[in-house]
């Protein structure tokens, strides 16, 4: 199952959305219709309420990705490569390839989406205004003004990973001169604003609205768990900066071939090996996957020479492929599935391998060498 649906592209850069979007735009819809609307406008159809609330709904998902487009542009006309950009259930978020190289243009890319969604509220606010009352059509815009206003405002809350905390970030970034130190007291303030929001929202849950609290906690954790790992993947980035895949990777792995059963592999490949994860290859040399030691342990004796390695690969389609003279950076921009995270190819031919253990090894001899402080 596809986890995302593409929508288009804007400037080049891919606009996707995530399926919990899809279900948020729903329920925004329901509550519109049934509830927002309803007790704000009475005495329409139920028709016309229901009309209203998709209009509505499909009005401030484009929003959110107007604030995302904003950040995306400016990131662009700043010189950075986007990735992409896509909806999800807590609104959504655009990818960057690349950070900022100043703190001038991380100021001016993190601003620019909470400056869209502000400029939003404001329009939506002149419609209100001047619409005439009572009337559906105003109410509608009174809304989107003030999810806007929220929306806008919460964003610039100062704690990564939000907007707010790469302005932080910024601001910091330029008064020391010292992306490290501003990493670090943007992550903490990022960590302190979720374990605020989950306290203010257990409380409420007890106290006040039990669905709004539970949401309001469950943000605060998110917001703490980011920001913890927004500042361990920069940590890295900088363990590896410098570093080629050929200096990370595994020279010349062995292979696990796909049309091989589990019995001949063992016997021919893996009791010879020091590796724990072996790239699964087909006829042709394309790799399709790994495979790992826990995995093939785990075929019962009796099974094992009916089963195909095949069976049993964690799939990767594509494998991520990399050159040996690429910048090892590159490792982190991509999830890992299972061990493998990349296979490196020189010339169409399969010369290494990088797994987790890999990364943790030159990451950690990379932190040995400049001290790097990382506490958080």
């Amino acid at each position: 199952m596809r986890q995302t649906l593409p929508l288009g592209s804007m400037a080049g850069v891919p606009v996707r959305a995530h399926w919990s979007a899809l279900g948020i735009a729903a329920l925004i819809v329901v509550l519109l219709g049934t509830t927002v609307l309803p007790r704000a406008v009475p005495g329409y159809g139920q028709a016309q309420y229901w009309l209203v609330a998709a209009i509505t709904g499909t009005l401030f998902m484009a929003s959110l990705l107007i604030h995302e487009a904003a950040h995306a542009l400016i990131a662009r006309r700043r010189g950075l490569r986007v990735g992409s950009v896509t909806l999800w259930v807590l609104g959504g978020y655009t990818e960057m390839e690349e950070e900022a190289k100043s703190p001038r243009v991380e100021l001016a890319t993190a601003a620019a989406g909470p400056l869209a969604s502000l400029g939003i509220a404001a329009v939506t606010l002149l419609a209100y205004v001047f619409l005439p009352r009572p009337a559906l059509a105003a109410s509608a815009a009174g809304w989107l003004s003030t999810m806007n206003l929220l929306l806008g405002l919460f964003n610039l809350l100062p704690g990564a990973p939000l907007d707010g905390g790469r302005v932080l970030h910024a601001l910091l970034w330029w008064r020391f001169g010292d992306a490290a130190r501003a990493d670090r007291a943007a992550a903490r303030a990022g960590q302190m604003l979720g374990t605020t929001l989950i306290s203010v929202g257990l409380a409420s849950t007890f106290l006040w609205n039990w669905l709004s609290g539970l949401w309001l906690a469950f943000l605060g954790w998110y917001i703490a768990m980011s920001a913890r790992q927004e500042l361990t993947v920069k940590i890295a980035r900088a363990g590896l900066r410098g570093l080629r895949v050929a200096e990370v990777m595994t020279p010349v792995p062995d292979l696990a071939p796909a049309w091989m059963n589990v019995e001949k592999l063992i016997e021919g490949v893996v009791l010879h090996s020091r590796q724990t994860v072996f790239p699964v290859v087909t006829l042709t040399g394309a790799a399709v996957g790994s495979v790992s030691l826990d995995t093939l342990a785990a075929v019962p004796p009796q099974r094992r020479g009916s089963t195909r390695v095949e069976a049993l690969t964690t799939t990767q389609r594509p494998v991520r492929t990399l050159a040996p003279d690429d910048e090892a950076a590159l490792l982190l921009e991509q999830p890992a599935q299972g061990q493998l995270i990349a296979v490196v190819v020189d010339d169409r031919r399969l010369v290494g391998m990088v797994t987790d253990a890999d990364l943790r090894r030159a990451l950690g001899q990379s932190l040995l060498r400049t001290g790097a402080d990382v506490t958080t």
